[in-house]
């Protein structure tokens, strides 16, 4: 395909209404469009609508793609989950990325036309894979924010001093993955950064604590309260009850983890690409070595098969020749180096050469058949 756009909307919170799903038929009558989703696909032509006003009204997610390199990604949020302070810690220096007030909403808008283009991509099944993301930022966890300041990292928008935002990146998730290759993040970069952990064993722990202390400290009445949402669908409840959790202790940073530079996490991306690079050439080196020994075991058999043959063999070449055509030819070129391998170990080498130059003799007329034993050889 020449050209291609591909868009995708997620609703997640909220499913669509027959009267929203009305609405954005009117912006597309090819859409696929369901309860929970919009997505189309464009080889000519473009979307009518305007992605930005579709996040702010209906969708939670939103992901588009197109052949030629450019990538976006959406994302809302409920703005009273989202430490916006916080976060903007990781997001000050990085272009190509927003995150923008709408209503009670704030919506992450990242963008970015520096992807590799890929011709068989298109597009489906990366929304899937990039929706935990979602989830995992409004439980608190905030890689996907240390990967958008990798993201200026790689870029060279930040100062070699910078420090990153967290200890680390790992372990890696799914989503997290999934979130780097769309973006095309410099791998060795990424496993850099995860290395480290984003949190201690600890802090873990601490969490898990403050949470049970949290819960046995509600009174019932707010305990009623939490359940009756619950039970009416809260999508938000239980991040929201997590935060609190959360707010009643601050975990201490870890002096043995500390938050690495952008020098360092370049240094030891670096690295990782050398190791890497070291293991695939030895991984070559030691497939061609494999591949040698197969060649050299299959040529021995061939020359002792010939060895058997004795003067046949010598039949065989005329036979060949006397085919006159380019795979006769090739054929009798052949057997004439097998033979001369043969010739030079059995010490018959001065033999050899009387017959070959018989054989140019007698075909001295066969300028194709002479060229070809020119070049095997050097005649």
């Amino acid at each position: 395909m020449s050209e291609y756009q591909y868009y995708e909307f997620q609703a997640i919170d909220r499913p669509l209404g027959e009267a929203d799903r009305q609405a954005l038929r009117s912006l597309s009558t090819r859409a696929r469009i369901t309860s929970t989703s919009f997505t189309n696909s464009y080889e000519w032509g473009d979307f009518k609508g305007d992605p930005a006003e579709l996040m702010e009204c209906w969708f939670d997610m939103h992901l588009y793609l197109a052949n030629w390199g450019t990538r976006r990604l959406m994302i809302r949020f409920p703005k009273r989950l989202i430490d916006r302070q916080r976060v903007d810690e990781f997001l000050g220096a990085g272009d190509g990325v927003e995150l923008r007030t709408s209503g009670e909403n704030l919506i992450l808008d990242i963008f970015s036309e520096e992807v590799p283009d890929y011709d068989d991509d298109d597009g489906s099944g990366w929304l899937a894979a990039l929706t935990p993301l979602r989830g995992d930022v409004l439980r608190g966890d905030l890689r996907l924010f240390y990967l958008l300041w990798l993201m200026a990292a790689q870029a060279e928008a930040l100062a070699p001093d910078a420090v990153a935002p967290l200890p680390g990146i790992g372990p890696m998730n799914g989503a997290l993955e999934a979130f780097a290759s769309f973006f095309g993040l410099d791998a060795d970069l990424v496993a850099a950064a995860a290395e480290r952990p984003a949190e201690t064993a600890s802090d873990r722990a601490m969490a898990s604590d403050a949470v049970q202390r949290f819960v046995a400290a509600l009174p019932d009445s707010e305990k009623t309260m939490i359940l009756t949402r619950v039970i009416e669908g809260d999508p938000h409840m239980a991040s929201e009850l997590g935060q609190r959790a959360r707010s009643l202790f601050a975990p201490a940073t870890c002096a043995a983890n500390p938050r690495p530079t952008v020098a360092e996490l370049q240094a030891r991306a670096g690295a990782i690409r050398d190791a890497r690079r070291r293991r695939e050439d030895e991984r070559l080196a030691a497939e061609q070595k494999r591949k040698a020994a197969e060649e050299a075991r299959a040529r021995r058999a061939r020359l002792n098969a010939i060895m058997e043959r004795g003067e046949h063999v010598w039949r065989e070449i005329e036979v060949e020749i006397e085919r006159r055509n380019a795979s006769g030819y090739d054929k009798a070129a052949s057997l004439l180096i097998d033979v001369k391998t043969i010739a030079d170990e059995s010490g018959e080498a001065a033999d050899f050469t009387r017959r070959l130059h018989s054989i140019l003799e007698r075909h001295a007329q066969k300028p194709r058949f002479i060229a070809r034993l020119n070049d095997s050889f050097g005649l």
